[in-house]
């Protein structure tokens, strides 16, 4: 084999353990079985196969998909008859209320002289008044029983609704934060992707990190950058406001394509097991 190529899997071989070692924390732990992600790999490589392989002109046959992927051609067959289903509920669920919370923060219609107001369900610039501007035809009942019930909404005592965060992240929901694992990882993986493709023109893609940090520093670190880095991203939300047609339809343009920049602080304890920090 030639070296060059050999080393190129061992790269890739070693980057797919790191993400799958990761994943399969969460999988064990919400009690997916290997045999059941046996079966959704295979359904994403003839998914990729399918949609992202095939050759101009000529229509994808099962015996090429099983050529890139190396199942055999009664698998590839199985799994075009019958495709994964994923939760697109909750995906559309945690998209709806994302838009929402996000209204609610940056439309100056539904603010008060220090930023979001208290909302009555029904006032002219209200509850439902906004759900109807950023979800659509949603019942906004639906919408405000998923925003109380992963905390980011309550309702006063005279019955108007409070915004308690300034970004809908589900705190008391395991699937809203298995939709965000779908969603964001996924995300992530096709930026690094374009970016090994595409060189000249690259995606912003960046980190800072350190390596021995003690650990009586990450309590005063964790303040610091969630502070600057909610900043950041309210100020490019704005932006995006402004640009897409759901949120001004003055907008005009071609195509519709999606576009952000997505932020996540880690911690790693590298300390070895057999001595103290």
């Amino acid at each position: 084999m030639d070296i060059a190529v050999s080393r190129l899997q061992q790269t890739i071989s070693g980057a797919v353990l790191r993400i799958l070692r990761a994943l399969a924390r969460v999988l064990i732990r919400h009690g997916l079985p290997f045999d059941a992600f046996v079966d959704l790999a295979k359904h994403a490589y003839v998914d990729v196969a399918l949609s992202d392989f095939s050759i101009p002109g000529r229509k994808p046959s099962i015996s090429r998909v099983s050529v890139l992927t190396g199942l055999t051609r009664k698998e590839v067959q199985r799994m075009v008859e019958a495709p994964a289903q994923g939760d697109g509920e909750q995906q559309a669920r945690h998209n709806r209320a994302a838009r929402v919370v996000a209204g609610w923060v940056r439309d100056a219609d539904f603010h008060g002289t220090e930023g979001p107001r208290e909302l009555a369900l029904d006032e002219r610039l209200g509850f439902t008044e906004l759900v109807r501007r950023y979800a659509g035809d949603v019942p906004p009942r639906a919408v405000l029983d998923e925003l109380m019930r992963v905390g980011t909404v309550e309702r006063l005592p005279d019955g108007r609704l409070r915004l308690l965060s300034r970004v809908y992240i589900p705190r008391s929901s395991d699937l809203g934060k298995l939709t965000i694992l779908g969603a964001d990882v996924a995300l992530l993986v096709e930026t690094i992707d374009h970016n090994l493709m595409h060189a000249e023109s690259p995606r912003f893609q960046r980190k800072v990190m350190y390596d021995n940090l003690p650990a009586e520093a990450l309590p005063e670190f964790r303040t610091y950058a969630t502070e600057h880095a909610q900043q950041l991203i309210e100020r490019l939300d704005h932006w995006l406001s402004q640009h897409d047609r759901d949120a001004n339809p003055r907008v005009h343009g071609t195509g519709r394509m999606r576009a952000g920049v997505s932020i996540f602080s880690f911690e790693e304890n590298l300390s070895p097991h057999s001595r103290g920090a």
